[in-house]
């Protein structure tokens, strides 16, 4: 059973759920802003994914722009922007789908058709 992460409000989330059912794919459903993702947990997926940790971030999201993190984001080190990810779950890009080996971050149907 694969884990999805969304923000039940975001079109792209709406989207991606409707994606999820309408393909029959079972998944246990997190709302990020309610259960935000532990440093822990986002530094493994983080580990286990191979992308750029910039692709975490929620590059469109108020809170990003309103905290100035495009300018920041480079002088931090991995460990801090982990960290500030685990603060809240408006930081982080969505949705995530967690499986056993894989992790998917933001929604592209090809990636996920490949994967799921």
């Amino acid at each position: 059973m694969i884990e999805f992460i969304c923000y039940p409000k975001c079109t792209t989330c709406q989207k991606a759920k409707k994606w999820l059912d309408d393909n029959k794919i079972e998944y246990e459903l997190r709302d990020i802003k309610k259960d935000n993702p532990s440093y822990e947990e986002l530094s493994a997926w983080y580990k286990m994914s191979g992308l750029p940790l910039k692709k975490y971030f929620n590059t469109s999201g108020l809170l990003y722009k309103s905290m100035e993190l495009k300018d920041k984001l480079t002088a931090m080190s991995e460990e801090e922007q982990l960290k500030l990810l685990s603060t809240d779950g408006m930081l982080v890009k969505r949705p995530l789908v967690i499986g056993k080996d894989f992790v998917l971050v933001g929604f592209k149907e090809s990636e996920w058709s490949e994967k799921l």
